[in-house]
């Protein structure tokens, strides 16, 4: 894996701008779910969070695909993540009471402007991607990718949990600012050469032509249907501060412990697929995964002891990030170097967008099934769309990632 080293500062510097930024808005997430349900105590408060992020990610992200196709890969990302840090500056300034009118409202739009930001970010760090590694690196890439992202989702709520516990929501929203400004630098820092512009189809015309691959693609549109529908029912993550609060009866830094399990299990499952690509049977792995991401959820809703309910999140993590590796992997080799913003920001809408609605879903279900009820029924729900995805696309069941290359 020499493409770890020096040899490639380009590719280390892309990990730098990824996990820099991911450790600020995870630290957002989880200071922001905690602040909310402080002032509500309300599950459905905690879903609201989702919707009021995925109703403009929704609306931007297939913009964003096209802008990051057509123009640059590079400069829209710096943008985001100056944006991102707006964001953080403005609850800081609600958190340190600078701003008393209607702190809710205010706080509910600040999430709408991280969905705006984050639409750019997942295309145009799959753009770079591709600029800066070969071909033939893209499985071990992706596995590396993804250990370092799922190691921003650990270090992110456990620091987010003990700066609020330990220094107060102000100071811990401020420092997230600070990481969005040090991950637009590490993008500054980039010496890459770009490709040219592309020619400017009309901005419809070449968003239709991104549906129109990704639809037609029974591997692609599988991966990114099992893992959304997935996601969207099986996620159990933006129920934790009630979970905290009302059945483990921890303060912060416990929300922090089950916020950063999961991707302590994905983390060690990213290094171990960085060294050894699951290449055969890949669309098979891929089903395993997701299905033992569901029997974890309906273990953790069932789980009254807190450490317990930790040991389900982390084996719900090596689930999900074997299912992480094997979609990016997917995605990266299937995917014409020309459209890949448009597919990463598909990808986005179909994966990026189910994490806010089954946070919705989460709160939702909440209020009318009951906490842990609503839990299991999702972990049922995730069990029975990788059994309607393993018969409706053979293509994906029978995969070997060889296939691809």
């Amino acid at each position: 894996m020499h493409f770890l080293g020096t040899s490639n500062p380009a590719f280390l510097k892309l990990l730098t701008f990824r996990v820099l930024i991911v450790l600020a808005y995870q630290i957002v997430a989880i200071v922001v779910g905690w602040h909310i349900y402080e002032l509500t105590h309300d599950p459905l408060a905690l879903g609201l969070i989702g919707l009021a992020e995925v109703i403009p990610y929704f609306c931007s992200a297939l913009f964003a695909g096209y802008a990051v196709d057509h123009y640059s890969r590079r400069w829209f990302a710096i943008s985001a993540c100056l944006l991102l840090c707006l964001n953080a500056l403005t609850l800081t300034a609600i958190a340190a009471q600078w701003i008393p009118d209607n702190p809710l409202v205010l706080m509910y739009g600040s999430i709408a402007v991280t969905g705006v930001a984050r639409a750019f970010i997942g295309p145009s760090y799959s753009a770079l991607f591709a600029l800066v590694l070969q071909r033939e690196q893209y499985a071990r890439a992706a596995g590396l990718g993804s250990s370092v992202f799922q190691f921003a989702l650990v270090a992110g709520p456990a620091l987010g949990g003990i700066l609020v516990g330990w220094a107060g929501k102000t100071v811990a929203y401020g420092i997230s600012g600070g990481l969005c400004v040090l991950a637009a630098l590490a993008l500054l820092s980039l010496r890459i050469k770009e490709p040219p512009a592309a020619e400017s189809a009309p901005i419809f015309t070449s968003i239709a032509e991104g549906l129109r691959f990704v639809f037609n693609n029974q591997i692609i549109l599988g991966a990114q249907s099992l893992d959304m529908f997935a996601v969207l029912f099986g996620g159990a993550v933006a129920m934790l501060p009630a979970f905290i609060h009302d059945i483990f009866h921890y303060g912060p830094e416990g929300l922090g412990i089950l916020r950063a399990a999961p991707a302590v299990g994905a983390v060690m499952t990213g290094l171990f697929l960085a060294r050894h690509p699951l290449n055969k049977h890949a669309g098979r792995w891929l089903l395993i995964a997701v299905a033992g991401f569901g029997l974890c959820m309906i273990g953790f809703a069932l789980s009254t002891n807190f450490w317990v309910a930790g040991l389900a999140l982390l084996l719900s993590g090596i689930c999900d990030g074997v299912s992480v590796v094997m979609r990016t992997t997917i995605m990266q080799l299937a995917t014409p170097d020309a459209m890949r913003g448009r597919v990463a920001a598909i990808n986005g809408i179909f994966i990026g967008s189910s994490n806010e609605l089954g946070a919705f879903e989460s709160g939702v279900a909440a209020r009318l099934l009951g906490l842990v009820p609503s839990v299991v029924f999702g972990g049922a729900m995730t069990l029975l769309v990788v059994a309607v995805t393993a018969k409706y696309a053979p293509k994906l069941r029978r995969l070997e990632l060889d296939q691809l290359q």
